[in-house]
């Protein structure tokens, strides 16, 4: 059986993690075979963003409801997102990648290795720069760190040299990326890091 990637997407809520979604995969549809599952805690909404937007035809997408505790549906408990995976590999044997985005998370908040091989997690500028010097698992152990809405740092007094130290402090030799998702800046790096993500996988089990 084809070995997919499993990739999650974590962050804060408002972050940017389904901007995030709808701009890899749009950017990725017409290189990788690829498919999403989103969770939110009552709801489908942001699996419904990314059917509204076009970032895939629809049966690629499948949102998973995670009731009151969005954490536990990425760790504890990942049966729902299991299977999920299971029905879109079922709908699409030739997968590259499935990008599976969290409900909103705080700092603590990690993947199960059960769930994905690789993480992004996503923090935003508006939080202030203090945010990569405080830490925590998603911080300093996710395989890339997006730092967004690069915008936003003259208005809420953040200093992107600041976050840049931290970020490097913080997490030593792993990846982060400034981005502005709004605008596609930094997006570029972002896809061709999750590209070469899906090819280290291909050439690992080949």
């Amino acid at each position: 059986m084809k070995q997919v990637l499993h990739m999650g997407i974590g962050g804060p809520v408002g972050s940017g993690k389904t901007a995030l979604a709808e701009k890899l995969c749009k950017s990725l549809r017409d290189k990788i075979n690829l498919a999403v599952v989103t969770n939110d805690i009552f709801t489908q909404e942001d699996a419904e963003f990314l059917i509204r937007a076009g970032a895939l035809e629809k049966e690629r997408i499948i949102g998973v409801e995670t009731g009151g505790c969005p954490h536990t549906a990425i760790r504890e408990d990942a049966s729902g997102n299991l299977h999920a995976i299971d029905q879109l590999n079922s709908r699409f044997p030739d997968l590259d990648l499935i990008l599976i985005e969290s409900g909103g998370d705080n700092l603590a908040a990690t993947f199960s290795p059960e769930l994905v091989q690789r993480s992004i997690y996503v923090i935003d500028v508006s939080g202030g720069d203090k945010i990569p010097r405080k830490g925590g698992p998603a911080i300093t152990r996710s395989d890339l760190l997006i730092i967004n809405k690069t915008d936003l740092a003259p208005y809420v007094g953040a200093d992107l040299k600041v976050m840049d130290r931290d970020a490097k402090k913080m997490r030593g030799d792993l990846p982060f990326v400034f981005t502005n998702l709004k605008t596609g800046e930094g997006l570029a790096e972002v896809v061709d890091w999750v590209l070469l993500q899906t090819k280290e996988l291909r050439e690992a089990i080949s």
